[in-house]
């Protein structure tokens, strides 16, 4: 029986290129995200501004190579469209190898400055970056087990890297670096808890990667003034790369400097 993922966000940037390269491994691949066709997806933050990427298309890229693909309609604030994208994958292909958690929330609050941070907005962004990944994780994780399974969660130096200046000047919201925080210490803790029973479980910083949404938002060049930048597919291979060879074994539980792996294993 061939190798499962269900991957995330995976409409476009990161998410798309891990599934695509997971296809390339040899996964059949099921791909959540909110924009099922290209062409449909707007900025949470301008709803006027188009961002291109659908799952259709991922879904095309996955079969190209050979694969079977699922496209799954799944939103962060949608507690049962979460649990569902699981319960999908496994009733469709019969098992779960991978799950990479890389989905975010990016609506309001996600980039505010402390003082027009409402504390609303602050419960919605966990909702999405915290209280849904663990749903997704647990929803996931008696299947993870049974495969001796890989859990790959999309974290951020937001969460430990002092900003280079406030919002707007290089720098990140309060309400987005909290929720990665506590994302962070996930894998450790899993880790900790099911190693011996085989659970694989990574968190990977991708660094600053330049997307198709940070493009549509004009938001690379504060960045590029600060931080030397990735395409989706340098993270894609590393994610890829974590699923499959043994060499991972070392960085399990651990945080992976996706940019820095790469380099390193000449990905």
């Amino acid at each position: 029986m061939r190798r499962v993922a269900l991957v995330t966000g995976a409409s476009r940037g990161i998410g798309r290129a891990a599934a695509i390269e997971l296809a390339q491994a040899g996964f059949d691949v099921a791909v959540a995200a909110r924009t099922m066709r290209d062409g449909d997806g707007r900025l949470d933050s301008d709803p006027g501004v188009a961002v291109p990427g659908g799952l259709d298309t991922v879904a095309a890229e996955i079969e190209r190579r050979g694969q079977q693909a699922l496209p799954l309609l799944m939103d962060l604030l949608d507690r049962p469209s979460v649990e569902a994208a699981v319960d999908r994958t496994v009733e469709t292909f019969g098992r779960l190898d991978v799950l990479v958690a890389n989905a975010i929330y990016q609506g309001p609050g996600t980039n505010e400055r402390f003082d027009s941070l409402g504390e609303d907005q602050l419960h919605t962004v966990l909702e999405g970056n915290v209280f849904a990944q663990l749903a997704l994780v647990r929803r996931a994780l008696p299947h993870l087990l049974a495969t001796s399974g890989t859990v790959v969660n999309m974290i951020s130096a937001t969460a430990y890297t002092d900003p280079p200046g406030p919002v707007g000047e290089g720098g990140w919201g309060l309400a987005y670096a909290m929720s990665k925080a506590a994302f962070g210490r996930v894998a450790p803790i899993l880790h900790a808890e099911y190693r011996e029973r085989g659970l694989r479980i990574f968190s990977v910083d991708p660094g600053f990667v330049i997307t198709e949404a940070m493009r549509a938002r004009g938001s690379v060049e504060q960045y590029e003034q600060h931080f030397v930048g990735a395409g989706p597919e340098v993270i894609g291979r590393v994610i890829a790369w974590l699923a499959t060879d043994p060499g991972s074994e070392e960085l399990r539980g651990k945080v992976v400097l996706a940019q820095r792996e790469a380099r390193r294993r000449g990905l």
